[in-house]
């Protein structure tokens, strides 16, 4: 049994951290794969980790000074991959937790990258328009020289889009003197962005909860579904939800929530929360406390919010068949033990969410080959990616008796594993 790597460089969190999560999940894959200890300890740690403090000239005049990061987990298999999230809670330890998530994300659906992510601590719903751009063109200067088209691609993330993808990807091409698409994905279609990546993680959490309704004696275009968070993911998990005919009936943002067991219309809510910036409010459903979603009586939970949602302290109320993890790292390891037990099948983040990453590498390859693929052919890989990710994750959960969670992890981590092996370690 593999001793839990100590993280000696940062103080201890508590049950609900997300990089301890990561780790509990990495370390039930090594046990089962019986990985050498400094195997272990390898793909336990960071490979790179870059913290920066740049200031920002604000609107009144004023100079603040922001904390960014960005980290790699591991290159292995390719370039870093991963999103750049703006956030006041944003941290070196989730950094740290959704590398290895992005680790895994890209090897379970099989695309040739490695796990990066990065973030800076701001509140974005306070920010003009030039705050947010000047503070994104800072950030860019300061991580530009680790980023790049073959070393680490940033994507958007929780409070980013593609205009930040946009203005990272001006900001590195005036400092190479010469216009780099591939830097960023995420961008918009006027720079070389692809079609169907906004959509992407959206459609291909839907994808999988299609094939997993299949195995698990569901029909989803008869299920009831409820959605935590309605940004990119949610909403466009929602949409693609109805139009297979499942009935939406609770949902949920940072500002509020509602309900409707008859069913939400999901066009509707979208654009009363495009109006509003918020779902609560909407005139045909009732605003409930947002924690009651979580607690929804279901067929599908989508979390499709932040990490670390569904904890030890509520993961016995929830009523769901399925929880569908839109979301990175929503379910602590503690809550998993606790829905295994009551029977609840958890859809694992580094599948369900793996639609965006997907497309952003069909994106990749677009920018790198200057060369546009159709709506069509893009939604028809992206299709077949998830679908086969699943079945490989679903055969493994079936050949080792573990939770599908366990399996993807032990699909991942032998693919990182493997590919270590054959590259060797230098020198």
């Amino acid at each position: 049994m593999l001793e839990p790597t100590r993280d000696v460089d940062t103080p201890a969190a508590g049950a609900d951290d997300p990089y301890n999560a990561a780790l509990t999940h990495l370390k039930r894959a090594a046990d089962l794969l019986e990985l050498s200890p400094g195997t272990y300890r390898m793909l336990a740690r960071c490979k790179r980790e870059l913290i920066v403090h740049f200031p920002v000239l604000m609107d009144d005049g004023s100079l603040e000074i922001f904390t960014g990061y960005r980290v790699q987990h591991n290159l292995t298999r390719g370039p870093g991959k991963g999103g750049i999230r703006y956030h006041p809670q944003v941290n070196l330890r989730e950094m740290r937790a959704l590398a290895m998530w992005m680790t895994w994300k890209c090897a379970v659906v099989d695309i040739p990258f490695g796990g990066a992510k990065g973030g800076v601590v701001c509140n974005p719903k306070e920010m003009s328009q030039g705050e947010l751009e000047r503070l994104t063109r800072r950030y860019t200067t300061e991580i530009s020289p680790f980023i790049g088209p073959t070393s680490d691609i940033p994507a958007p993330d929780v409070y980013t889009n593609e205009q930040t993808m946009a203005w990272i990807m001006d900001t590195y091409s005036m400092h190479s003197g010469y216009t780099v698409p591939a830097v960023v994905t995420g961008k918009p279609l006027s720079i070389g962005g692809s079609e169907g990546r906004s959509e992407a993680t959206g459609r291909g959490c839907v994808v999988v909860m299609q094939e997993a309704a299949r195995h698990f004696g569901l029909e989803l275009g008869k299920s009831k579904v409820a959605i935590q968070g309605f940004g990119n993911a949610g909403s466009v998990a929602g949409h693609y939800l109805a139009q297979a005919g499942a009935k939406v009936i609770a949902v949920s943002d940072s500002r509020g929530a509602v309900c409707n067991t008859k069913g939400l219309d999901v066009v509707k809510l979208r654009q009363h929360k495009a109006q509003t910036s918020t779902v609560a409010g909407f005139a045909e459903a009732e605003d409930i406390p947002a924690k009651e979603v979580l607690e929804m009586e279901c067929d599908f939970l989508v979390p499709a919010a932040l990490e670390g949602q569904i904890t030890a302290r509520n993961a016995s109320q929830i009523r769901a068949k399925v929880i569908a993890e839109a979301a990175n790292g929503p379910t602590t390891p503690e809550a998993d033990a606790i829905l295994e037990n009551n029977g609840v099948v958890i859809l694992p983040d580094i599948l369900t969410n793996a639609g965006g990453v997907v497309v952003s590498y069909f994106e990749w390859v677009q920018s790198l080959q200057k060369y546009q693929w159709s709506a069509e052919q893009v939604n028809e890989y992206l299709g077949g990616f998830m679908t086969k990710a699943f079945h490989g994750v679903y055969a493994t959960a079936k050949e080792r008796k573990v939770d599908l969670r366990t399996a993807a992890t032990l699909v991942a981590v032998s693919k990182v594993t493997e590919a270590t092996r054959t590259r060797g370690i230098y020198p």
